[in-house]
């Protein structure tokens, strides 16, 4: 692990480990795979210009997410079925969050159950899915509740989920030991092979509720006493009023590319956003996040931290919870070195610096900090 200098070589070797229908199923996006890109060159596109002879003589990647000490503004991002890549699946993957002091989110469909996560320790955040079945999303909060999970984030961008055409082509299905664990197994759908289609795909529109709406979320706010963080919002419409209804925090996403295929870039929704939510809740950035400076770059535009997922799936291929726990090093060492290099003493800092949307654009003016 150590001549893996970066999260480029941890994916590159990753790749090259896994069975190619779990290698698409992890590194593919939707349709074209159009916003897939996109995520990579809008934050490549973003240009910070330093700060100099600012006297700065040390910095801290700390941070606080949700009224809670993190090591960096950054959070585990819900990620699927993780024993596909690691027998340790889940367990492996929260041993290395909780060794690098970031929240870890456990995903609805996680291929270990959310209680036998829990015993491993740390910050717990618990995804949640809209399901057709409301008692069992009652019963998914309350196990959450007792295990100990200290906030609950609502995916809403998956009424239906995307067209992957990679795992359409490959067939792709659940092998036989890997489950939806918190949902007794999810059934027979994800393992049923059909040519030219998910079966992933074919068991998420049996089980989730394509008609979530704004009075659902309320019914939820009744429900439970926990922090909600709403992830998927992309329009600065739907963030001012989630806002206004005190949710804890959003997530800027667009699934990693999964869902809408044609959708902007996350970075570039971010600025709109954080002007529209104006404090009264945390931004988080999710979707093409690869190194310590684009934290710092989602940071200047206006984010309070990011979640991090397919490098940490990667990481977790090769080598279990010490290949996520390399991943998360690099990208906390990659940000310290951006804080030093910007002359910025923590990542909020950042929301000071200059910023250039691309090569020979006029700066635009700092934001508030």
């Amino acid at each position: 692990m150590r001549a893996l200098v970066c999260v480029e070589d941890v994916e590159r070797e990753a790749r090259a480990r896994l069975d190619p229908g779990v290698r698409d199923f992890i590194g593919g996006g939707a349709g074209d795979e159009l916003t897939l890109a996109a995520n990579r060159a809008a934050l490549d596109a973003v240009r910070l210009a330093p700060r100099v002879l600012t006297g700065l003589a040390g910095w801290s990647t700390a941070a606080t997410l949700l009224g809670q000490p993190a090591a960096m503004p950054l959070a585990v991002a819900p990620m699927a079925y993780q024993k596909l890549v690691h027998p340790g699946g889940e367990r492996a993957m929260a041993r290395a969050a909780r060794q690098h002091g970031v929240p870890y989110t456990v995903s609805t469909l996680s291929s270990t159950p959310l209680e036998e996560i829990a015993t491993v320790g740390g910050d717990l955040w618990f995804q949640l899915y809209w399901l057709r079945d409301r008692g069992l999303v009652l019963e998914l909060v309350r196990r959450a509740e007792d295990a100990g999970y200290r906030a609950l984030m609502l995916t809403v961008d998956v009424p239906v989920m995307g067209r992957r055409r990679r795992d359409a082509r490959n067939g792709f299905a659940l092998p036989g030991g890997v489950t939806a664990a918190n949902l007794g197994g999810g059934g027979t759908a994800a393992h049923r092979r059909r040519p030219g289609a998910s079966a992933v795909a074919d068991h998420t529109r049996q089980a989730f509720d394509p008609a979530l709406g704004w009075p659902d979320l309320d019914w939820l706010r009744e429900h439970t006493t926990l922090p909600l963080i709403l992830k998927g919002v992309c329009d600065p419409r739907d963030a001012q009023r989630a806002a206004s209804r005190g949710i804890e925090a959003i997530v800027v996403s667009n699934h990693g590319g999964r869902q809408l295929d044609g959708a902007p870039a996350s970075a570039e929704l971010l600025p709109p956003i954080a002007d529209a939510v104006n404090g009264r809740c945390q931004i988080l950035l999710d979707s093409g996040i690869r190194t310590g400076t684009d934290i710092l770059r989602a940071a200047a535009l206006g984010a309070d931290g990011v979640l991090i997922g397919r490098p940490l799936l990667w990481g977790l291929a090769l080598q279990g919870t010490q290949g996520a726990a390399h991943t998360l090093s690099l990208l906390q060492t990659e940000l310290a070195e951006a804080l030093a290099l910007t002359g910025c003493p923590t990542p909020s800092a950042a929301r000071t610096l200059h910023i250039h949307p691309h090569p020979g654009a006029p700066p635009s003016p700092p934001r508030t900090a």
